[in-house]
Formats: C-alpha cells, structure tokens, sequence
C-alpha cells in the first residue's frame, strides 16, 4: 500500500516541532543565565543541566557559546520589539500620552510576566564581547526609537513639557528595569502597583 505525502510529512512536523520546542527552551535557559551571571559566567554545562540534556545534544543545535548567545539576544530583541509595535499600532488613534502609557505598560509587562530575568540583564549590565556588545546596542536603538517617536509627537503638540526628553527617556528605562525586580505580578493581582508604576512614570515628561 503506497503512503500518502501527509503520512510521510506528519512525523517530520512533529519532530520539527520537538526540536523547535527544545531549542527555544535552550533559548529560554541561556537568557536566565546570562541575566544572572553575565556573559562570562554562562557556561554551557549550565544550560544542559538545567534543560535535562546532554552537552553533546546542545553542541548539535548551537555549535558555539557565542551562536547560543546571538540566538537569544535575537530572540528577545524579536519579542519585545514585536510586543510593543503592535501596541503601539493598536493605539494608533490615541494621544501621545495614551500612546505613552500603553508602551510603558507592554514593557513593564514583559519585564514582569515575559521576560523576568531581562530587567537584570539590563540594570546591571556586564562585559560583552564586541559581537554581541554591538547587538545589544542596536536593540538599545530600536527600542529606544519607538519610545522616542511617541515623545516626539508629545512634545510638538504641547502634551508633554518635560526640559529634556532623552534625560527623561533614559530616566524611564531607570524606572522600569529596576521595577521589573521587584514588582511581582503575583502580589499585585489587580494592577495596582503596576498602575502606579506606569502613572509615575508619564510624570517624567510633563511638569503639569
């Protein structure tokens, strides 16, 4: 009996699936690890140890410590930038501060709830190799340009006053990554915390 196209491809999809699960795993270790111990002290030991695999396993989906390290500075970068323009773009018809609030909002939530561990990696940064130094610099820049956007906007049409807006902006990254250390989604059930987080926040660009 002949087997049909679907038959043959179906285990294919299903092990890519595995694989792809088990690689974004290692993904999800290496950032936890890096965030805890910086790019010196991640080892690869540590990230099969802690994903339950070989070391061997891990050199057949990552050939090298730095590959492991670009993947997931990749990765976050496609999140997070993703997170927010589509934030951004749903609020497109809202006002600079509304507009301001909800990027402030989505980047608290994905410090707090997505990406825990991305707040220390980026409060308290450590030596990096040129390689990946350049691409945490670049990931700076994209998403220092969409919080820039908003505050433009605000400043030409009078809603924010603030004297210095990138002193502001760099006041407010401050602000959330370190909240992201210790504002706990799971003592702060309905938002309150965050709410004030996030109101305190916007006070940064106007003195009204």
């Amino acid at each position: 009996m002949s087997t049909t196209v679907d038959e043959e491809a179906a285990p294919t999809g299903r092990a890519a699936r595995r694989r792809d699960r088990r690689k974004a795993e290692m993904i999800a270790t290496a950032l936890q690890i890096l965030s805890g111990s910086g790019y010196q002290g991640m080892r690869f030991e540590d990230v099969a140890e802690r994903t339950d695999i070989a070391k061997a396993t891990l050199y057949h989906y990552f050939p090298s410590k730095d590959a492991l390290v670009s993947a997931a500075l990749e990765k976050l970068t496609t999140d997070v930038l993703t997170r927010l323009r589509e934030a951004l773009d749903a609020a497109a018809d809202r006002s600079p501060a509304e507009q301001l609030r909800i990027l402030i909002a989505e980047q608290l939530h994905i410090l707090t709830v997505l990406y825990p561990e991305v707040g220390k990696l980026f409060s308290f940064p450590a030596p990096w190799p040129a390689e990946h130094s350049e691409a945490i610099k670049t990931m700076r820049r994209r998403h220092d340009r969409m919080f820039r956007e908003v505050i433009d906007r605000g400043m030409d049409s009078g809603a924010f006053d603030c004297p210095d807006p990138a002193v502001a902006l760099h006041c407010l990254h401050g602000i959330l990554n370190h909240a992201s250390i210790w504002l706990r989604p799971e003592a702060d059930p309905d938002h309150r915390m965050r709410d004030a987080v996030v109101g305190e926040s916007l006070r940064l660009f106007t003195r009204g």
